[in-house]
């Protein structure tokens, strides 16, 4: 196969696998040790993220045309992709988790639902708790005042109880 006919079918790859994404999340991994490395993959596989580098110039083609298109700017130096499928935070905080162990991993951009994110930006969402744990703080805000108001119904219905006997 002539090597256009390759590049064409990595950038086909990775354009599917944009409009598959909840976000993507450009990371500069120079330097790490193939162990780190490794150790990175494994995370991130796990938690069903996907991780691959890629040619700055397959991602200028795969990005053009899509929700993605201002992550062009960033697209110098060495550029590994996560692409996160069912939680837009999940890619930028498994990687944020890494960075003690790992000095020389760090972002270079990102973009969650056609909203591009500088490094700050992306280590800000990182920060961001995963849904769940967002919905049980709101639940259990809400849980407190009903608990208390039903305690308040209960005794005025004490009260009046013992007021009828």
């Amino acid at each position: 196969m002539p090597n256009i006919e390759k590049k064409q079918e990595i950038v086909v790859e990775i354009k599917e696998k944009i409009g598959r994404a909840k976000s993507m999340v450009l990371v500069d991994a120079r330097g790490l040790t193939v162990e780190q490395d490794t150790t990175l993959r494994k995370t991130l596989r796990e938690a069903g993220v996907e991780y691959k580098v890629y040619k700055n110039t397959l991602l200028n083609f795969a990005v053009e045309g899509t929700w993605t298109e201002g992550l062009k700017d960033y697209l110098a130096g060495p550029t590994t992709v996560a692409f996160s499928y069912d939680d837009a935070t999940l890619a930028a905080s498994l990687i944020n988790k890494q960075f003690k162990a790992m000095p020389k991993l760090e972002f270079k951009a990102g973009v969650i639902d056609g909203t591009v994110y500088n490094a700050d930006g992306m280590k800000a969402i990182a920060e961001i708790p995963p849904r769940e744990v967002l919905l049980s703080r709101l639940l259990g805000s809400f849980k407190s005042p009903m608990a208390s108001f039903a305690r308040v119904v209960n005794a005025v219905a004490e009260k009046q109880a013992e007021a009828a006997s």
